[in-house]
């Protein structure tokens, strides 16, 4: 015998996926850490699960291109491409030795990330470990974010020691040793 209300669970018109659900849980998680802890402490535990995605995302990449290092134009291509797969909209700005320049217009959290400045951690430790792997040395400034209220987001990898490097708001990445 079937259960009639079972049966119309199916029926009712929720917006509940997988996609939603994990958006929603990794925002609820944030958000506790972030009353919780604070906004700077949240931001480091964040940063500790986007450096370890990023060492993997790295070897995934390296691998895939078949190359040992990704060069400053591969890194940036990179970069947009990963973003891309996980529905994110990031694009150049602007691109030299000196850094990149990266803007975006959808962030792959979509609306889940607004008041969640922590969870834009994210973005910056795999930028950050990506290219200071690649690269030896970076340093990301998440100048604008959807996070914060922003239609967009501009993020800045430095990725040389500059003056300019040395001035920016932001958080530095050095060359470690790659996770086998």
């Amino acid at each position: 015998m079937t259960n009639p209300l079972n049966h119309s669970m199916a029926t009712l018109n929720l917006s509940l996926e997988r996609d939603i659900f994990l958006r929603t849980l990794i925002r609820e998680l944030s958000g506790t850490l972030q009353e919780v802890v604070g906004l700077e402490e949240a931001s480091g535990f964040i940063s500790v699960v986007g450096e370890r995605m990023a060492r993997q995302l790295n070897q995934d990449y390296k691998s895939a291109l078949k190359v040992s290092n990704l060069s400053p134009e591969q890194l940036a291509d990179v970069l947009i491409d990963l973003k891309k797969r996980i529905q994110g909209d990031f694009y150049v700005i602007e691109q030299d030795d000196e850094k990149i320049i990266f803007g975006n217009r959808v962030c792959p959290f979509a609306e889940k990330v607004v008041n969640r400045p922590a969870m834009c951690m994210m973005t910056s430790n795999v930028f950050g470990t990506i290219a200071a792997n690649n690269l030896g040395y970076a340093k990301v400034e998440l100048q604008e974010t959807i996070a914060q209220g922003a239609s967009g987001c501009r993020v800045i990898i430095y990725l040389k020691l500059t003056q300019e490097a040395e001035d920016a708001e932001g958080r530095e990445y050095f060359k470690g040793l790659e996770s086998v």
